[in-house]
């Protein structure tokens, strides 16, 4: 495809693509507006965007704001941000302001500059791609780094509305496009040839749709040609993490509710999901002016929870599908919500955290539908618990499809609850409990007590009744066993053996004389204590029955000393008889020749396990 200043390149025979040369394109008519004319101030810019500017121009380079930030400024709209243009190319732009700077990007190469909390995006002046090496052959670009002028810059824009360039410090506005008298008009119009522009970013389609819900223009004829299928299914080529950051500047803009519809009518919205209704449901619009007033009122929003009201529908559909299938219901839920987001993710690529968000909000709608008394309170303590309760309020009211089930009028009761006291809280969760009906038969937990001091009193009787005496109250068998009560009374009639009478030990009294405790006090052995019993030596060797017999230890000594069997080495002297004599004579010359080398071996000494003696004083 030819693309917007580009004129078709010649194709030799067998040749592959030919880089394209510029078209010749006009001059542009370059018009200068005073700021002040245009009711623009200085004052009103972020002190980030002018010292982000004034930096860039004291470099030596031309600097300006461009885009929406001028845009709405001439419409009299707050700006959500403010873009800076540069001729600086990112690698001087890093150079300038150093660690503030972070170069982003591979199709669209960026400058983030940090001016205290805030993030100014910077741009370097882009041209026409000179050839068709970063182009698909629908036509879109996939890479844009061809660095150009001023001029070229503003051909490359998308719409004419965002191509002007305004200089804070020098109070002037350019425009190269007659972009001014677009805006009074309001009309939106891609520069440049539509279908092309187009075929380059098919993103702008949706672009297109945001700027009319959000301002209130009208396409031109051109613009409003492109809304076709052809081009739609361009989108299946954008990635779908692209597709997602556009969603969420659909979804978070504060304009959804005038959005919502143009997306179902001019078919953008088989590409934003799967199974796409033909228009907005009710609960899809009533979430979007939901989201619309909370924006209004500056309150945070979570693009998420649309994503949770716009595939509602799909949900019920595989819940359906799983509880037909006979499973669990807790576990048909989960199986639906991971089909659902799994099939969405092909279309934008939610992030991990949004996808658990969707999922939680799902799965707490029947427990909170249904709650059990005893998880009431829990309830209310869970981190999506408020973003649940939202849903299932607009639920009450908006959600008329024939899969979703009743919700009972749920939402009402809980936002008593979380506006009531901690009293009244108890009180409300008591009443809940009688009102949903007569509790399950649960075992009686006293007739377990009862059976316990029953078995307490009988084991009781039988440790302190006597032997003549008879059990008052006996326990209930388990079984019945036939013959049971005769077999009792032939143990009660049988005679009572005697029991044999044991005799009685009885030990003689020892008595002690003094004589006994001067002989222990002679004793020459003194005490030695356990750990030091390795280093005594015995007061004699030997044994008490050798002593009985009157064996003097002169007499054992020899019998104790017999010959150590010891493995003796042989000495070289004798290995040298033993050899032969040529091999004696080798091993001699070669003791002889080191014998000034050889070193004496160490001896490994052993350690004695005997503590060490305790320095005298």
């Amino acid at each position: 495809m030819m693309s917007f200043g580009q004129c078709p390149s010649n194709q030799g025979a067998g040749m592959g693509k030919v880089p394209k040369k510029p078209k010749q394109t006009k001059k542009s008519i370059r018009t200068t507006h005073s700021a002040k004319s245009l009711r623009l101030q200085r004052g009103s810019l972020p002190h980030s965007i002018v010292e982000v500017i004034g930096t860039l121009q004291k470099a030596g380079f031309d600097a300006y704001v461009v885009g929406g930030g001028v845009r709405d400024s001439l419409l009299g709209l707050a700006p959500k941000d403010f873009d800076a243009v540069t001729d600086a190319r990112p690698h001087e732009i890093k150079a300038i302001f150093g660690g503030r700077c972070r170069i982003i990007g591979r199709r669209f190469q960026l400058a983030h500059v940090y001016s205290g909390r805030e993030m100014i995006e910077v741009a370097t002046f882009r041209a026409p791609p000179k050839d068709d090496t970063h182009t698909t052959d629908d036509g879109m670009i996939t890479r844009d780094n061809v660095w150009g002028d001023i001029e070229q810059d503003f051909a490359r824009r998308d719409f004419s509305i965002n191509a002007l360039y305004y200089q804070p410090i020098k109070a002037e506005v350019l425009d190269f496009c007659g972009a001014l008298k677009d805006i009074k008009s309001r009309t939106l119009r891609l520069l440049g040839d539509a279908r092309v522009r187009i075929e380059e970013d098919p993103v702008r389609l949706l672009r297109a749709l945001r700027f009319k819900a959000k301002l209130d223009f009208d396409f031109d004829d051109s613009l409003a040609e492109q809304f076709n299928q052809e081009n739609w299914a361009l989108l299946e080529q954008v990635s779908a993490h692209r597709l997602y950051d556009e969603t969420q500047k659909m979804f978070s803009g504060g304009y959804l509710t005038p959005l919502l519809p143009l997306l179902f009518d001019y078919g953008a919205m088989p590409s934003l999901m799967n199974y796409a209704p033909n228009e907005p449901t009710p609960l899809m619009m009533a979430v979007a002016q939901n989201t619309d007033r909370r924006i209004a009122a500056d309150k945070s929003v979570n693009p998420a929870f649309f994503y949770a009201a716009m595939l509602w529908e799909n949900y019920l559909y595989q819940l359906a599908k799983y509880k037909k299938r006979g499973l669990p219901f807790h576990e048909a839920q989960i199986k639906a919500a991971e089909k659902t987001i799994d099939a969405q993710r092909i279309k934008t690529a939610i992030p991990k955290f949004a996808e658990q968000f969707i999922a939680d909000i799902w799965l707490l709608q029947p427990k909170l539908v249904n709650p059990r008394v005893r998880d009431i309170a829990n309830l209310e303590r869970l981190p999506k618990f408020r973003a649940a309760f939202d849903f299932l309020v607009l639920r009450e009211g908006y959600d008329t499809h024939l899969l979703s089930e009743p919700t009972q009028n749920m939402g009402v009761w809980w936002q008593a609850y979380q506006d009531a006291s901690a009293v009244d809280k108890a009180m409300m969760i008591e009443a809940f409990g009688t009102q949903a009906g007569t509790p399950k038969r649960r075992r009686d937990r006293n007739t377990k007590k009862d059976t316990k001091a029953r078995e307490l009193e009988q084991l009781k009787e039988l440790s302190l009744r006597s032997d003549d005496e008879l059990i008052k109250t006996r326990p209930e068998p388990l079984f019945v066993v036939a013959g049971a009560e005769d077999l009792t009374k032939k143990t009660k009639a049988r005679a009572k053996l005697p029991k044999p009478s044991m005799p009685t030990p009885v030990f003689e009294p020892v008595n002690f004389t003094e004589a006994d405790f001067e002989k222990l006090l002679a004793n020459d052995e003194p005490y030695i204590p356990a750990s030091r019993h390795r280093k005594r030596k015995p007061s004699s060797t030997l044994s008490i029955k050798e002593r009985e017999q009157g064996v003097s230890e002169d007499q054992a000594a020899p019998q104790a000393l017999k010959p150590a069997r010891r493995r003796t080495r042989k000495t070289k002297a004798a290995v040298t008889e033993n050899t032969p004599a040529d091999h004696a004579d080798k091993s001699a010359s070669k003791t002889d020749a080191g014998s000034s080398e050889t070193k004496p071996k160490r001896t490994r000494s052993r350690k004695s396990n005997a503590k060490p003696k305790e320095d005298s004083i």
